[in-house]
């Protein structure tokens, strides 16, 4: 039995890897501290008021946010929002009876409704006319200073 021999072929060496037309160049980005941000404030700004607002009813919500963005704008603060965020869906599923029918059941949901509004550099006076306002009940809200 004679043996038979291989017929080999090598492929086409590949270009190294970065150079191909299909990547793009990644520019490079300067890391900034939160101190290097506070020290670009000047004295007496504030660098920006991040509110989140939640409620149960949207109209109460909406009022609410119609409210704070007139008080805002009163004292001529430059306003980002009212950005809607996913509204968070509670669902709870309970037996219709204690005892009999396990197939007989209700659902209940609770829907929370968000919102989120920036207020760009604002005064003391901003400040204070927001920690004025009279909340409805069912209605809660987180403020940030970033």
């Amino acid at each position: 039995m004679a043996l038979a021999a291989k017929k080999t072929t090598k492929a086409a060496p590949r270009p190294p890897k970065g150079t191909g037309s299909k990547t793009k160049a990644v520019p490079k980005v300067k890391a900034v501290s939160k101190v290097s941000i506070k020290a670009n404030l000047k004295e007496g700004e504030l660098g920006k008021l991040r509110i989140r607002i939640s409620a149960y009813e949207n109209k109460v919500l909406d009022a609410l946010v119609k409210q704070i963005v007139d008080t805002a704008s009163r004292y001529e603060a430059r306003v980002r929002g009212p950005v809607p965020l996913p509204t968070g869906i509670k669902r709870y599923t309970v037996n219709r009876s204690s005892f009999i029918d396990k197939n007989s059941r209700e659902q209940f949901e609770m829907r929370i409704h968000k919102r989120l509004i920036d207020i760009l550099n604002p005064s003391p006076k901003i400040v204070e006319s927001l920690t004025n306002l009279s909340l409805p009940s069912g209605v809660h809200i987180d403020v940030k200073m970033m």
